[in-house]
C-alpha cells in the first residue's frame, strides 16, 4: 500500500492503494511503518509525500465509520509525519480530499497541479475533519477562508487553492518539482500544529452560521465545524484536535451522518446494471435534440458541453429564435459564473446548432425529443425522425408520464426507444431516470448509461407507468396535500411543515415555480381514468381556471408583487373554505406533525408499490431519485432509508389507520407489508 523510493537524498513516499487511495487501517499502518523507517534514515535530507496514477488520496475510506476506529489512527500518523525530523514536502497530483489533504497540511510545503480537486468535504458526509483539518486550516489560511471551505465542504482546484494559501506553488509535474525545491524553504517552515493561533474572526464565524441555516438548513456537521474553526482561534492546537476528534466519533455514529453515507455510497452504484456490462454500447458522436423551449435547451447544453456536437430542430423562425435565446443565456451564464471562458464559450458555441424542421437533418446517434407532453405530438416528432435519420440512431423521449411503449409501437424499429428523463434544469440537475420500454434493446439501454456518465449524471432505470419513479411519488404527495388542504390545514402551513421537515420548499411553493397549468394538463390527461370512488380535490383545478398559474402570473397558491418574493393571499382561505363547503367536508386543524405523517406515508407507500411492480430496481434507486429529482433532504438517506430508520411496521400502522377513513386512497401496497414483518 506504501512504496519507498530513494532518489538521491530524498525518499519518494507514494501512497498505493487504487483506485482512490482510500486512507484506510491498512494504508495508515504502512503509513506510519515508512515514515518511521525514514526518520531513522540519516542520509535523507526530503521526503516527499505523493499518490500512485495521478491520485493523492480521496480520503477516508468510509466504509470504516460503521466500525471500531483501529489504531493507527489518523491522527497519529499526521503527528508522525510532523515529527519525522525532515521537511516533508507534498506533491499533489489529482484529488486531495478529506483525511488526503490533512495528510497534505501535515507537510511543510505543497505544490498542486492546477486541476487538482483540494479540500476538506467531511460535512457533505455529516462528519467534521477528525486528523487536524480545522484546527491546522485556520493557522495556514486565516479563520474567514478555513470557515468557509470546511463549514460549506467546498473542493477548489488547485489554482484556487493557490489563490486562498491552501497551497504553497503549482507545477504541471509537482513531484519533479518537489524534487527541485530549494531545501531551505521548507526548513524555515514550522509544522502548522506549531504555529500561532489564527486572530478571531466574530464576522466570518456568523456569516458561516449565516450561510448553514441557509444552505444546510437542519444538518448538525456544518454547524460543529464552524465551532472547532471558532476554536482554533481561541485555545491551543492540542487542546482543539482533542475536541475536534471527540466531535468527529460522536458524529460519524449519528442518524444524518449514516443516511449521507448511505447517499454517498448509493450515488457510486449508480451505475451500468450487471446484466449490460457485456454489451457494447453505441458511440455517441452527435445528437439531435427537438424543441429548443427550456427543457430542450438546457438538454442540448449539457450534451454540448460534454463534447457532443448537437442540433436543436425547432418548427418556425420563431421558434428558433427562442431557442437561439435560451441557448444564449445559458452560455452567457456560463461565462457569468466562471465555468467558461469568453474563448471557450465561443468555440463551444460553434458546435451547437439550430435549424428548422426534419429534412436534411446531420446524421446523427441519438435524437432526444424535448416538446409539450403530447401523445400526438410527440408520435409525429419520431414519425418525422424515423423518415430522417439512420435506423441505428436512438431516439429518446423527455416524457415525464407518457407511455414509451405507445410512442415506440408505430416504428419500424421500436427496440431504438426509451425514455430519458431529465431534470429542470437539465445542465445542472444530477438525476437522470432512464425508461425502459418493453421493446428496448440492451444495446440502447448501455448506450443511455454510457451517456449518462458522459453527462455526469446520476442514472437510475425505471420501468414503463404514469410518471416513472419519480413523478409517481410525486403525484401521491400532491394527492394527499390537495385532500389535507380540503380538509383544514392552508397551503402556508403544509409548506411550513415540510420545510421543517428538510424540503427547500412545501408542494405549494414548488407548485408556483413551475407553474400550476403543468399538473392541471395531466390530471386533465388521466380524468378519463380516474376511479370515480377516490377523492378529488377540485382546488387546484379552480386556481389555473381562475389564471393563479404561479409565479409567473404573479399570484398562485402565493401572491408575488412586482415579481419579488412570495406573500400569503388572504383570499385563498375564503376560496379553500368555499371549495371544502361545495364537498360537504367539516374542516377541522392538523399540527405538523400530522401534515408530516400523511404526507411522506403516503409516499412511502407509492414507493413500495413501485417496487412491488418492478418499476425501480431496489430502494436505494427510489432513494436516489427523492433526493436528486425531488428535494427529499439528502440528510435523511432518502424516502425508502429514512422509511427504514423510522420502521415500516410503524408507518404501516398509520397508513392503516388513515385507510379506516379513507379506504379507496389508503391501500397499503403488498411490499410494504412484507418490509414491515422483515425489518
Amino acid at each position: 500500500m506504501i512504496d519507498v523510493e530513494r532518489r538521491g537524498s530524498a525518499a519518494i513516499v507514494t501512497l498505493n492503494n487504487p483506485p482512490v487511495n482510500a486512507i484506510g487501517q491498512g494504508l495508515r499502518k504502512a503509513l506510519a511503518e515508512a515514515f518511521a523507517s525514514v526518520a531513522c534514515d540519516n542520509e535523507i535530507e526530503r521526503v516527499i509525500l505523493t499518490g500512485i496514477n495521478g491520485t493523492f488520496a480521496a480520503g477516508a475510506d468510509a466504509r470504516e465509520f460503521d466500525t471500531t476506529p483501529e489504531p493507527p489512527h489518523l491522527p497519529d500518523v499526521i503527528r508522525q509525519i510532523e515529527s519525522c525530523g525532515k521537511p516533508v514536502i507534498a506533491a499533489i497530483d489529482g484529488p486531495a480530499l478529506g483525511g488526503g489533504y490533512e495528510l497534505a497540511l501535515a507537510c511543510q510545503y505543497r505544490i498542486a497541479t492546477s486541476q487538482s480537486q483540494i479540500g476538506l468535504p467531511e460535512v457533505t458526509l455529516g462528519v467534521v475533519p477528525g486528523a487536524g483539518g480545522t484546527q491546522r486550516l485556520p493557522r495556514l489560511v486565516g479563520i474567514a477562508t478555513a470557515v468557509q471551505l470546511i463549514s460549506e465542504g467546498r473542493i477548489v482546484k488547485g489554482s484556487e487553492a493557490l489563490n486562498l494559501g491552501m497551497i504553497d506553488a503549482l507545477a504541471k509535474d509537482p513531484l519533479s518539482a518537489a524534487l527541485d525545491l530549494d531545501i531551505a524553504k521548507i526548513n524555515i517552515t514550522p509544522p502548522l500544529s506549531a504555529q500561532p493561533s489564527p486572530d478571531e474572526n466574530a464576522e466570518a464565524i456568523q456569516s458561516a452560521l449565516d450561510v448553514a441555516k441557509k444552505r444546510k438548513r437542519g444538518q448538525n456537521a456544518p454547524l460543529r465545524a464552524i465551532a472547532l474553526v471558532e476554536q482554533a482561534s481561541k485555545t491551543d492546537f492540542d487542546t482543539g484536535t482533542a475536541v475536534e476528534r471527540e466531535t468527529f466519533l460522536d458524529l460519524r455514529q449519528q442518524d444524518q451522518a449514516r443516511a449521507l453515507r448511505h447517499i454517498f455510497f448509493a450515488e457510486r452504484g449508480a451505475k451500468i446494471p450487471a446484466h449490460l456490462k457485456n454489451v457494447k454500447p453505441r458511440e455517441i458522436k452527435s445528437a439531435i435534440v427537438v424543441g429548443g423551449g427550456t427543457m430542450g435547451s438546457g438538454i442540448a447544453y449539457a450534451l454540448n458541453a460534454s463534447g457532443i456536437p448537437v442540433h436543436i430542430v425547432e418548427t418556425d423562425a420563431h421558434a428558433i429564435e427562442r431557442a437561439t435565446h435560451n441557448i444564449d443565456t445559458l452560455f452567457k451564464s456560463a461565462i457569468k459564473r466562471g465555468l467558461l471562458t469568453e474563448t471557450q464559450a465561443t468555440a463551444q458555441r460553434k458546435t451547437l446548432k439550430i435549424g428548422e424542421g426534419f429534412e436534411n437533418l446531420p446524421t446523427a446517434n441519438i435524437a432526444i425529443e424535448a416538446v409539450i407532453e403530447d401523445m400526438a405530438t410527440k408520435k409525429e416528432v419520431f414519425a418525422s425522425l424515423e423518415k430522417n435519420l439512420p435506423a441505428h440512431a436512438i431516439f429518446a423521449t423527455n416524457t415525464s408520464y407518457l407511455d414509451i411503449n405507445l410512442l415506440a409501437a408505430e416504428l419500424e424499429n421500436p427496440d431504438r426507444v426509451l425514455g430519458l428523463h431529465f431534470f429542470s434544469p437539465a445542465h445542472i440537475m444530477k438525476l437522470l431516470e432512464i425508461v425502459e420500454g418493453t421493446a428496448t434493446s440492451d444495446n440502447a439501454l448501455a448506450t443511455a448509461f454510457i451517456l449518462a456518465r458522459k453527462l455526469r449524471k446520476i442514472p437510475v432505470l425505471a420501468g414503463v407507468c404514469d410518471g416513472f419513479i419519480g413523478n409517481r411519488i410525486l403525484a401521491r404527495y400532491r394527492e394527499v396535500a390537495d385532500i389535507l388542504l380540503l380538509d383544514g390545514a392552508l397551503p402556508w402551513q403544509i409548506d411550513d411543515a415540510m420545510v421543517a421537515f428538510g424540503y427547500a420548499m412545501g408542494p405549494y411553493m414548488a407548485q408556483d415555480l413551475s407553474g400550476l397549468d403543468i399538473a392541471y394538463a395531466n390530471r386533465k390527461r388521466l380524468a378519463p381514468t380516474r376511479d370515480p370512488k377516490r377523492r378529488y380535490v377540485t382546488i387546484s383545478d379552480r386556481m389555473v381556471e381562475e389564471g393563479r398559474l404561479g409565479r409567473k402570473a404573479s399570484v398562485g397558491w402565493y401572491r408575488y408583487p412586482g415579481g419579488g418574493g412570495a406573500v400569503l393571499d388572504p383570499l385563498l382561505e375564503d376560496l379553500i373554505v368555499e371549495e371544502a363547503h361545495f364537498a360537504k367536508v367539516t374542516r377541522r386543524e392538523f399540527n405538523d406533525d400530522e401534515i408530516r405523517d400523511r404526507l411522506l406515508a403516503a409516499m412511502i407507500n407509492e414507493a413500495c408499490n413501485i417496487l412491488d411492480e418492478g418499476i425501480a430496481r431496489n430502494a436505494t434507486d427510489i432513494d436516489l431519485v427523492t433526493v436528486h429529482g425531488y428535494g427529499f433532504p439528502c440528510w435523511r438517506g432518502g424516502l425508502m432509508h429514512h422509511a427504514a430508520s423510522i420502521g415500516f411496521d410503524t408507518i404501516l400502522k398509520q397508513v392503516e389507520e388513515y385507510a379506516a377513513e379513507d379506504p379507496v386512497l389508503w391501500v397499503a401496497s403488498p411490499r410494504f407489508r412484507t418490509l414491515a414483518e422483515t425489518r
